[in-house]
């Protein structure tokens, strides 16, 4: 696969389709297709560097984090498995892993909120679970996670999914579901601990 730099469009708007199919453009980036990584790009980057901003806190540093995301999406693209997730999300995963990676490096002292403590827990979670060597094994841990996903009520999913896979703040999770901020911080909190306890 390529591995040379990519140059990335200076554009940040996102194209106005709700159709973007990013499992095929994920599958074109593996196969070198560099217009694959630009249509990425245009359609999430400032999505993506609002995920990286609310965890890093840092514009220069977020703006880092999308660039390092993108050369990964497109390092990276020929390990998306469909059948593990989506495309998007898989995207999205990948910006937040280096977020939160930059956040846990020390390079700089961060005040870290509490949505994104939740975050550096919940992927601590994550990453236990992708050190599973064997893909079954993988598998069988994902069955366990959406077993124990569906027996959480509908709204408390919804607003975890909102948070981990879509990358949405809590007042856009709020703005959505149309519920009261307090009440989504709540369920996601009480959530991911019914989801620890689920899976321990």
């Amino acid at each position: 696969m390529p591995t040379e730099p990519v140059e990335l469009p200076v554009t940040t708007e996102t194209d106005a389709t709700d159709s973007f199919n990013y499992e095929l453009a994920l599958r074109n980036c593996a196969g070198g297709d560099r217009q694959a990584l630009q249509d990425i790009y245009r359609q999430e980057s400032r999505h993506l560097l609002g995920v990286a901003l609310r965890i890093v806190r840092q514009r220069q540093q977020a703006e880092d984090v999308v660039h390092d995301a993108f050369m990964n999406i497109w390092t990276k693209a020929g390990s998306f498995d469909a059948a593990l997730g989506s495309g998007r999300g898989w995207i999205y995963s990948v910006t937040r892993n280096l977020a939160l990676n930059a956040v846990r490096s020390g390079a700089r002292e961060v005040s870290v909120d509490e949505e994104t403590a939740q975050a550096l827990d919940a992927q601590s979670s994550l990453d236990a679970h992708a050190q599973v060597a064997d893909a079954f094994d993988l598998r069988v841990s994902l069955g366990r996670l959406n077993d124990c996903l569906s027996r959480l009520e509908p709204a408390r999913r919804n607003c975890i999914l909102y948070a981990y896979v879509d990358g949405c703040s809590h007042g856009e999770i709020a703005e959505r579901t149309q519920t009261p901020l307090g009440t989504v911080k709540a369920w996601i909190k009480r959530g991911m601990g019914t989801l620890r306890e689920c899976m321990a």
